[in-house]
């Protein structure tokens, strides 16, 4: 299909960056407006039932499979065989696409690279569009970095020892307010995946591999049946043979849970697999059932372990319906960062993502996800033990595996409460990540954890939970309410303690007020926010 010409109603609102001429030429910026043409109403439509879902999860507190999709789950189909680039995913690495993360990721040793313009990565326009010169570059093999403070170089390996790219585009709420067609901001979605698609599907169908994506935040079947749609689109108008795009979803809210089967066979001639997406889950469960009474209350997040009976569902389930149909089932993240200065933190530390590893392995997981290189050989040897020269393990079809409706929202099996510490945790990873993501990162170390917007959503919603269900904590010995007057004494302590930890002078020149009020307000506002980086773009785009 012949390109048409660019729309003269095309505007970018921002300042211009070095080489953008190269990522925003004509032709790609008159499919990006094709797309935002031919899809944009869709995605809208599925936003406002969203909201509708979240209405009739309010009234039932319950969720179940559709009844109107049962003759899907019932029938006999496969979603179409991995491509040879995508058949062993033992290890994927996460990270956003700066230029020597790009360089670091590719070189890791890990079979797939989550190149991430989504949690990973703050939306600001030079991240935005450097971050797809980044993997052209990379592509292209002219991409170079020299680390300014100690001097050390960084170059891609050979070709055979890099890792294939899956990337992930931003989710269905965000829109791109630097990219304008029609007189409305394009939704960041269809800018991040049009880009991508259109400067590389052919160089990578020319290096054996192919246009891959990670779906984040999908809430239902109907959202993978606009991508599928968008997919078959976008081959055609660059002329590539249907099936070359391939997608793993996050399985990554509550409602999707429901409807894995569903997701695959919407997508089916373009599923590569499904993802255990564990911590935007956890935020998931809470802001659709944050009213749902003291039965629904997480306790702290580093409570909620994978062994907690509604996650083994979860992961189970997930693992069953993607053997049963073909496709990859992908583990959740560990996102220890090595400490370089104390040994015994780390020897703790790879003990626990060893022990995750085995138990992803063992439960029949085609692969998982690290956050750092040091980790990629952990996760590497337990995925080895178990698939051996194998290169995954869908034979393993799970059928021992039985989960009720009721199983995937039973939050109250857990033997754990709420802590006093868990709050200042909350707040203490909230602030700093919020002021980090206003600086423009979004994949940030706080405490050896690598913490992305996911994690950032938890903390917040976990104190909006807290204070709207009077949960009590033990302090001292004592009762203590959750109050807002509670969460912003502990916000103001956290805010006096970053000062003094990082000087005057460093505490000017950062974002801590205004992550400190952001994440308040987030927090104590009675019309709970959908999604945190909904305001917080406010205030990243000025």
């Amino acid at each position: 299909m012949s390109a048409p010409a660019p729309s003269p109603l095309a505007i970018v609102d921002a300042e211009p960056l070095p080489r953008q001429d190269e990522v925003l030429t004509d032709a790609a910026l008159a499919f990006v407006a094709e797309l935002h043409r031919n899809f944009t109403a869709r995605r809208d439509e599925l936003l406002t039932r969203r909201q509708d879902r979240r209405a009739e999860i309010a009234r039932t507190s319950t969720l179940d499979f559709r009844p109107e999709t049962a003759e899907i789950r019932a029938a006999d189909w496969k979603v179409a065989p991995a491509p040879a680039a995508l058949n062993d995913r033992r290890v994927e690495i996460t990270g956003p696409t700066d230029r020597k993360m790009t360089i670091n990721a590719l070189n890791s040793g890990a079979k797939v690279w989550l190149a991430d313009f989504e949690d990973a990565s703050a939306p600001t326009w030079e991240n935005v569009v450097l971050g797809q010169l980044n993997l052209i570059d990379a592509y292209e093999r002219r991409i170079d970095f020299t680390d300014a403070k100690s001097g050390k170089s960084y170059a891609l390996k050979d070709a055979d020892q890099l890792a294939t790219v899956v990337m992930r585009p931003r989710g269905w709420h965000l829109e791109e307010r630097h990219l304008q067609f029609d007189g409305r901001p394009v939704p960041g979605a269809l800018v991040d995946f049009g880009l991508y698609f259109f400067h590389n599907a052919q160089r990578l169908i020319d290096l054996g591999k192919g246009p891959y994506f990670y779906l984040p935040k999908t809430e239902s079947y109907l959202e993978a049946r606009l991508w599928n749609d968008i997919f078959v689109f976008a081959q055609d108008y660059v002329g590539i043979p249907q099936g070359t795009v391939r997608a793993t979803v996050l399985i990554e809210t509550i409602t999707a849970a429901y409807e894995m089967e569903e997701i695959l066979f919407e997508l089916k001639d373009h599923a590569a697999g499904l993802n255990a997406g564990r911590w935007d889950y956890l935020f998931s469960i809470v802001k659709n059932f944050r009213d749902g009474g003291a039965k629904f209350v997480l306790p702290d997040r580093n409570a909620v372990t994978m062994t907690a009976p509604f996650m083994r569902a979860y992961t189970e389930l997930l693992v069953r319906t993607c053997h049963k149909r073909g496709a990859h089932a992908i583990g959740g993240m560990a996102a220890f960062i090595p400490s370089r200065r104390d040994a015994e933190v780390n020897k703790v530390a790879f003990e626990k993502v060893k022990a995750d590893k085995d138990r992803e392995a063992g439960d029949g997981f085609d692969g998982s996800w690290v956050a750092h290189p040091d980790l990629v050989p952990v996760a590497m040897a337990s995925f080895d033990a178990v698939l051996g020269d194998k290169p995954n393990q869908k034979d393993r079809l799970r059928e021992d595996v039985s989960v009720a409706p009721g199983d995937l929202i039973a939050i109250d099996s857990l033997d754990a409460r709420p802590t006093y510490a868990g709050l200042v945790s909350a707040v203490q990873v909230g602030i700093r990540y919020i002021e980090a993501w206003l600086r423009g990162l979004g994949a940030v170390a706080i405490f050896n954890l690598m913490e992305d917007a996911a994690t950032a959503e938890i903390s917040r919603s976990q104190i909006w939970q807290w204070i709207n269900a009077g949960v009590v904590f033990e302090r001292d010995g004592k009762a203590v309410k959750a109050t807002a007057e509670l969460a912003r004494k502990v916000a103001a302590e956290e805010l006096a303690a970053i000062r003094a930890e990082i000087g005057e002078e460093a505490f000017a020149a950062g974002k801590w007020q205004q992550a400190h009020d952001l994440l308040l307000k987030v927090s104590l506002d009675a019309d709970y926010a959908d999604f945190l980086t909904l305001p917080a773009y406010d205030q990243l785009v000025g």
